[in-house]
């Protein structure tokens, strides 16, 4: 008999509404309270500790230092609000943030071995809550959108390399993509790179994907991108001879134009003409 799925087992902590964490092989840990999820930590992905000390909001030695001091059990997040390291708004979207994007690379995991201990806490403590159902809902949505961006993961996993020369004239990017040009050696992924730069790693493989669509980092085999329906046969340029009458009669001469969808189509065919010179 195959094992169940973590997202089977997820559905089932929550129904019987557990509390403790839910270890996942070695890629990360899933921590419930009344079979709500509290927290998620991914190996692959940046933590609130990451996030928070690559934003320079407190150092490596501060978390550590805060951690020791809360314990285990502890509510280390409330100790970071009390002491001014962030408000309480910060400390929850950055519970949010590092969870969803752990919970999308855990449920991506091939690995099937969990082990559930209870009682089990992370030590930022509890400040935010995600049922079930929801993440698994979030998560597809965001597989979803990076299909839409860019329908090949092979880019998720391969250095991120950046094209020599900008097709076109201009490129407009936003602030994660040009961070990760800038920060692109030909070497790092892109949950690499999201590491170093301390942003989610969802949103940093989202980014290079749209860049691959722009044409700006190097993809190697081109994606599987939907097929285009053939345009219909390019009418000739020269226009239909007008029948017989003198020059003043309204049949002589090229056609009117006027905002009829006729002749709206007439001048689409006639541009799509242009273009295949």
């Amino acid at each position: 008999m195959a094992a169940p799925t973590l997202d089977v087992v997820l559905t089932g902590l929550a129904h019987d509404e557990a509390t403790g964490s839910l270890r996942v092989g070695k890629e990360g840990t899933v921590y419930f309270s009344r079979g709500r999820v509290s927290y998620v930590e991914c190996t692959a992905t940046p933590g609130v500790e990451g996030l928070l000390g690559a934003s320079g909001r407190i150092s490596v030695t501060g978390v550590r230092h805060t951690r020791q001091e809360a314990g285990p059990g502890g509510d280390g997040g409330a100790l970071l609000v009390d002491r001014g390291v962030l408000s309480r708004g910060e400390l929850e979207f950055c519970m949010l943030s590092a969870t969803l994007d752990a919970a999308f690379f855990l449920l991506t995991s091939r690995t099937v071995r969990t082990r559930f201990r209870e009682n089990g806490a992370h030590w930022l403590g509890i400040h935010w809550f995600f049922d079930v159902p929801g993440l698994l809902r979030e998560c597809a949505r965001r597989r979803a959108r990076l299909e839409r961006a860019w329908p090949s993961a092979e880019l998720d996993a391969r250095p991120v390399t950046p094209l020599r020369q900008i097709p076109g004239t201009r490129a407009l990017l936003t602030p994660l993509q040009w961070e990760l040009l800038l920060a692109a050696d030909s070497a790092a992924t892109p949950v690499e790179l999201a590491r170093r730069l301390g942003r989610p790693a969802y949103s940093t493989l989202l980014a290079v994907r749209e860049l691959a669509a722009a044409g700006l980092v190097v993809t190697g085999e081109p994606a599987a991108l939907p097929k285009r329906t053939p345009k219909p046969p390019v009418p000739p340029l020269t226009p239909p001879l007008a029948p017989p009458g003198k020059p003043g009669d309204a049949g002589s001469g090229p056609p009117q134009v006027n905002g009829d969808a006729t002749d709206v189509n007439l001048l689409l065919r006639l541009r799509d003409a242009l273009e295949a010179l």
